[in-house]
């Protein structure tokens, strides 16, 4: 618990793990991709895809460390809230800033529309070639902080992580930064 809230890491597919809002590791053309993406689209349906087309009708592009929120279409959710991680480069290039950006605002775009469970996959850590364990710090520590603040509403968190590897290497690393 932190705060008012479970906190949780699941090894699986974030499509088949029912939350209030999933997050989607989105590009910044916000256009549907590979991986994460990818399989929230396939598996959500094309409303989600229509709902994106008319948000990017209206905004354009999302930039890195930004977020947008859809219904989930098919997936077990309510809302899909559609984040843009950074692409990794050396790490001096605003990086976790921009990856902590993207957990913020997911947390707060969930809670603004009342939702009290979410899901996140590791976001940047496949295509974008952000180094799993330094995603995995800047991701627990930004949403421990959300989850701490008095006016958090989340009563669930999880980490639905693709992979035995993932899933270890976000459990040690909250181990060392919560201390359980």
């Amino acid at each position: 618990m932190i705060g008012q809230a479970v906190f949780a890491f699941v090894e699986g597919d974030i499509t088949k793990v029912p939350a209030d809002a999933i997050v989607n590791a989105a590009n910044s053309r916000l256009a549907g991709g590979g991986g994460v993406d990818g399989a929230i689209h396939r598996a959500g349906g094309p409303a989600i895809m229509a709902e994106l087309e008319k948000i990017r009708a209206s905004i354009g592009q999302c930039p890195a460390g930004g977020a947008v929120i859809t219904g989930a279409g098919e997936l077990p959710a309510k809302y899909v809230i559609h984040a843009v991680g950074p692409v990794y480069q050396d790490g001096s290039r605003q990086e976790a800033e921009r990856l902590a950006s993207c957990y913020e605002t997911s947390m707060r775009l969930a809670e603004e529309y009342g939702a009290r469970s979410i899901s996140f996959p590791s976001i940047s850590t496949g295509a974008y070639g952000y180094p799993l364990k330094d995603a995995a710090e800047v991701a627990i520590r930004t949403v421990a902080e959300r989850l701490r603040r008095r006016d958090s509403t989340m009563q669930r968190v999880s980490f639905v992580l693709f992979g035995k590897a993932a899933c270890e290497t976000h459990l040690e690393v909250a181990r060392r930064e919560l201390g359980s």
